[in-house]
């Protein structure tokens, strides 16, 4: 399947053990019975891979960094995708896949399989589906990660009881998808950029907008924020988060600040799509009461006849994309 050399050069790349918020690879959740595949969960940073057995488990599922931004990125990747599919066939000789699922961020047009903009990874209408199916000799199921884990969250995780909702995963950034009727709304992979959906007239968005919700709640932004306005280095949202707690007016003042700006969001949601739930994830998911009963609290003060969803905890934290992408494999085996 891949040449000595690609595979040696495959193996020579370490893992990464610790996601950005500092938790160590966790073991996924199986995806229940059905055919064999592979599935990549594709990021600025890092590659996460497995093989699904027909028991649903995953085997081998490890993190590698991504290849740098360079010439012919989406060749490169796939290359290095087909060198770490060999390495896992190679520990699971008796495991056969049949089809691979593939997700990656930024734009993604999922029907014409097309990555058609991401500018971390430096490509734009990359035909990424066509690539792999060339490389793999496989049915490739190609989508975007967030929608991919919405997905896998609506199947197996927080999401599961609620036909229409929207996913939130807010970490450096603000990554969305919205389930309609308990399938993906894409419009053709401009739908669910909730964090660019405008909130402000300010800050400037690294994206060319001004005001995006990402700007000022991402837990990225509310450490660049506290240490802007401080001079002082903190160990991300969670100290923020912890000093407004302890009395710190600058803290309060920007923690309250994000809390504002994914009220706004959410009320805006919440007026137009209606969801049932509103399933959040990534490292900022993990202030607790902190997050979800202030956000139900000033969503209640905000709407009034409207629907207030309920705020729902992811429950598949880092491994949802990698699991959406198995589960959209399954579909094209």
């Amino acid at each position: 399947m891949s040449s000595p050399e690609g595979a040696d050069a495959a193996r020579a790349v370490p893992g990464v053990v610790r996601d950005a918020a500092g938790d160590r690879l966790a073991r996924a959740a199986s995806i229940g019975r059905g055919a064999a595949v592979l599935a990549f969960d594709v990021g600025g940073t890092d590659i996460k891979s497995a093989l699904f057995d027909e028991n649903g488990t995953a085997l081998g599922l490890r993190r590698t960094p991504t290849p740098p931004l360079g010439p012919d990125m989406p060749g490169r990747l796939v290359a290095r995708l087909h060198d770490l599919a060999a390495e896992l066939r190679e520990q699971h000789p008796q495991i056969v896949p049949r089809a691979v699922g593939l997700v990656v961020p930024g734009i993604v047009d999922a029907d014409a399989g097309i990555g058609v903009f991401a500018s971390n990874l430096g490509w734009q209408d990359a035909p990424l589906r066509a690539l792999a199916g060339e490389a793999f000799g496989l049915p490739v199921a190609f989508d975007h990660d967030v929608r991919s884990a919405s997905w896998a969250e609506h199947v197996l995780g927080g999401a599961r009881a609620y036909s229409n909702a929207v996913v939130l995963i807010i970490g450096t950034g603000i990554a969305g998808a919205i389930l309609v009727g308990g399938r993906p709304y894409t419009a053709g992979g401009y739908a669910g950029e909730i964090g660019h959906s405008p909130i402000a007239e300010g800050p400037q968005c690294p994206c060319g907008a001004r005001g995006c919700l990402e700007t000022v709640a991402s837990a990225g932004a509310i450490a660049r924020r506290y240490t802007e306005a401080t001079g002082a280095v903190v160990d991300g949202a969670k100290e923020v988060i912890a000093r407004a707690n302890a009395g710190d007016d600058v803290a309060a003042r920007i923690w309250n600040e994000a809390l504002d700006a994914l009220t706004l969001a959410i009320a805006q949601l919440t007026a137009v799509v209606a969801p049932e739930a509103v399933v959040i994830g990534g490292g900022l998911s993990r202030a607790g009461g902190a997050l979800f009963d202030e956000l139900h609290r000033r969503l209640a003060a905000r709407l009034s006849f409207h629907r207030i969803p309920a705020l729902v905890p992811a429950e598949l934290l880092g491994n949802a994309g990698i699991l959406g992408a198995a589960l959209r494999a399954r579909e094209v085996a």
